[in-house]
């Protein structure tokens, strides 16, 4: 079974992905969603976790530049940063949504040098912004970043855009696509409720 199928059916078994045709879930960004993805149930699954650091240790190894540093977006990405620095041997920083309010102020924790190439890690790609957001802000304190990665994707127009704009690659373990096709193929919905999913996700456009 191809990875992005098989990790989609895992977050399924976790219940880190649900699904509500009947009452929308809201995201963040105040999209509303008949899919919700809550990664961070992954943390509670150690088969799991393992297989997501694995996924993202398959993607690195395939990249054309390598990390110096792994960077987690703050809150969900940290832990599948820690566990893939660790799993690497590399140094992690992570990333806040903006500046601490107090001590140092500190936006971006841990030790990173001018020129090193990061490599950000998120849970989750929707909008695009956090992950975008915290590109920015390691940019500006002189870092490389060479890349995005994620655990699942909706795979929003606006989302691919934005991310061209900003000239920063992304790659996903598995995603909104990838969901659907398994509830179909083990029978957890109907093609006609696939074809309403792809719809929602495609209505949403830029």
């Amino acid at each position: 079974m191809e990875l992005k199928h098989e990790l989609a059916r895992d977050l399924l078994a976790i219940k880190a992905v649900q699904i509500n045709t009947q009452a929308y879930f809201t995201w963040t960004s105040g999209i509303k969603s008949p899919i919700y993805c809550d990664n961070r149930l992954s943390m509670s699954h150690p088969r799991v976790r393992r297989k997501i650091s694995e996924a993202f240790t398959q993607i690195i190894e395939n990249m054309e530049v390598t990390p110096d540093v792994i960077a987690g977006c703050a809150t969900a990405g940290i832990p599948h940063a820690a566990w893939l620095s660790e799993k690497l041997n590399l140094p992690m920083v992570y990333v806040r949504s903006k500046p601490k309010g107090h001590g140092k102020e500190n936006q971006i924790e841990g030790k990173m040098e001018k020129g090193q190439k990061v490599l950000v890690i998120e849970d989750l790609i929707s909008t695009g912004s956090s992950s975008i957001e915290a590109a920015i802000a390691l940019r500006n304190e002189g870092a490389e970043v060479i890349g995005v990665l994620a655990i699942f994707t909706y795979g929003l127009q606006k989302s691919i855009q934005q991310f061209s704009t900003k000239n920063l690659p992304v790659q996903t373990i598995t995603g909104f696509d990838q969901l659907v096709d398994a509830l179909v193929e083990d029978n957890k919905i109907e093609e006609t409720e696939k074809s309403e999913l792809v719809a929602w996700r495609n209505a949403l456009g830029t």
